[in-house]
């Protein structure tokens, strides 16, 4: 019976939100001189942009490659999680996401400028990378999609981006060659 008393208080409380007849009580100053608002919803509909049109095709890459770099290994599986994901809402294919062989450098120093060379130090730095490829994309897309991960790219993580662009075949290789060269039939 409690627990029907406590789900009931919750769904009037909830119901006075939603209809705006309950506000928090630190919010709630009382003026007697101020007269009531009334909130009214008006629908209207915003006057619609100008949609530009451009004579020219918008560019198609066969396949858009972004490989990102950094030292960090989890803040690079957080990005690719992120890219992939933002790259999915957008609508686009993913064809293939893979991580590349890490690389390692090593450096190697004498503890002691001078003396003891028996004694050294090893220094390392391991650079991770993430791929991700896209394919069959449009410029548009593509602009787009490369502007909004770029803006979230964390710190210590460099990005490189790769677009194979599809061209048309010109005219003078379309044509083949021994069309050109038929000999005339004498008659």
């Amino acid at each position: 019976m409690a627990a029907s008393m406590a789900n009931f208080r919750t769904l009037r409380v909830l119901s006075k939100i939603f209809h705006g007849h309950f506000t928090a009580a630190s919010a709630v100053q009382h003026h007697t001189a101020c007269p009531r608002l009334v909130h009214t919803v008006s629908v209207f509909s915003p006057p619609s942009p100008a949609i530009t049109e451009s004579e020219e095709p918008d560019t198609l890459y066969q396949r858009l490659s972004v490989q990102v770099k950094g030292h960090d290994r989890a803040v690079l599986d957080s990005y690719e999680f992120f890219a992939t994901l933002a790259a999915k809402e957008l609508g686009l294919s993913l064809e293939k996401v893979f991580e590349p062989p890490k690389h390692i450098d090593k450096l190697t120093l004498l503890k002691s400028r001078h003396i003891f060379k028996k004694h050294r130090v090893q220094y390392e730095m391991r650079t991770h990378y993430r791929c991700i490829q896209i394919s069959r994309i449009t410029g548009s897309s593509a602009r787009v999609y490369l502007e909004y991960i770029q803006r979230n790219l964390p710190e210590g993580v460099a990005m490189e981006v790769t677009k194979t662009a599809m061209e048309k075949i010109p005219e003078h290789i379309q044509k083949p060659l021994w069309d050109d060269n038929k000999p005339e039939a004498s008659g």
